[in-house]
């Protein structure tokens, strides 16, 4: 079987990459982040008062203005546009018709440039919810503890009710918790619950995005060693460095060829080890990324810290680490029985 990207599937990849540059290039990321500037300060922290929690802190006045919108609706309808929503939804009900190789592919690009909003939830939703595939309507999910993008969403899947906002690490990724009970997180019922096609699905996107994450990160701390200068030559040329940046690519190498394997078999205990390589690609690449970058890599003008704060918030999607791993003990317990 012959796994190396087909002409159209580079392509389409080498399309959405176009587009997202275009559209949203570097300048139009900084604008996300000056709008969600409410969320979070110039010094990447929350509001002062809030109360730690999972991918955030409590909100105590740390929102946004009453009206301001940071999810850019004539962006969203682009995407529609181009596709992007409806990549698996059949020609004859008005989609790309293609399959999730394609779709691992877009949601990579969407990862390498921060792409904001719920982009998997609306994808999902393509033949599910009308207006979704053309990116008329934004979709979010009620899936385990949390839920993004609630305020801005024109449809939510699931029971989001009593979710309480949270002033979340990453500033483009707005974010409620659900309230307990019994000891588990409401919303547990909504599409998307462990072992369902959908919620499979949402883990294995996650894992696109992240490795496109990783990708770019992995390029920022090449780049930076070969131009920043100390002691005379580039900071490339010392070892430490040239570790790190090994480090970097080996990772998202590994991550890359799980996770493309995971969109052609679809097999859950695929999934969960593409997603859990995926995660430590995308978040210790961004820790890597911030080391080879020194100082500068810590400011607010750097993009890295933003790599870093998204990598950390997708982590806790779709049951997170913890799930996967339990996904692929439980394989090895079968297999050896």
């Amino acid at each position: 079987m012959d796994f190396r990207l087909t002409d159209d599937q580079r392509a389409l990849r080498q399309g959405i990459r176009e587009l997202l540059r275009g559209r949203f290039g570097r300048e139009a990321l900084r604008a996300a982040v000056d709008r969600a500037d409410g969320k979070s300060g110039p010094d990447g922290k929350g509001a002062t008062g809030g109360t730690e929690g999972a991918g955030g802190t409590e909100a105590a006045g740390g929102r946004p203005a009453e009206g301001v919108r940071v999810l850019d609706r004539e962006l969203w309808r682009e995407l529609g546009a181009a596709g992007f929503f409806a990549l698996r939804l059949p020609e004859v009900e008005g989609g790309v018709g293609l399959g999730l190789p394609e779709a691992v592919l877009a949601f990579e690009e969407a990862g390498r440039v921060l792409l904001p909003g719920p982009l998997i939830a609306t994808h999902l939703a393509a033949a599910a919810v009308p207006g979704a595939a053309a990116g008329d309507v934004v979709v979010t999910s009620a899936d385990g503890g949390l839920v993004e993008w609630l305020d801005e969403a024109d449809v939510v899947r699931g029971d989001a009710t009593g979710a309480e906002p949270l002033v979340p690490v990453d500033p483009l990724t707005p974010l409620h918790r659900l309230p307990r009970a019994d000891g588990r997180p409401a919303g547990g019922g909504a599409p998307g619950r462990a072992g369902t096609p959908d919620h499979l699905l949402v883990s294995l996107l996650t894992a696109a995005e992240q490795l496109g994450s990783a990708a770019r990160t992995c390029e920022s701390a090449v780049q930076h060693a070969r131009t920043r200068e100390q002691f005379g030559q580039p900071i490339g040329a010392f070892q430490a460095v040239q570790h790190l940046c090994a480090g970097m690519l080996a990772r998202v190498e590994v991550a890359r060829a799980a996770v493309y394997a995971a969109s052609v078999t679809a097999d859950p205990v695929d999934v969960a080890a593409a997603r859990l390589l995926a995660d430590e690609a995308a978040v210790r690449g961004a820790r890597d990324c911030l080391q080879v970058h020194g100082g500068m890599g810590f400011t607010w003008e750097s993009d890295v810290h933003l790599h870093l704060k998204r990598a950390w918030t997708r982590t806790r999607r779709a049951g997170g680490a913890t799930e996967s791993e339990e996904s692929l003990a439980d394989d090895l317990v079968t297999a050896e029985a």
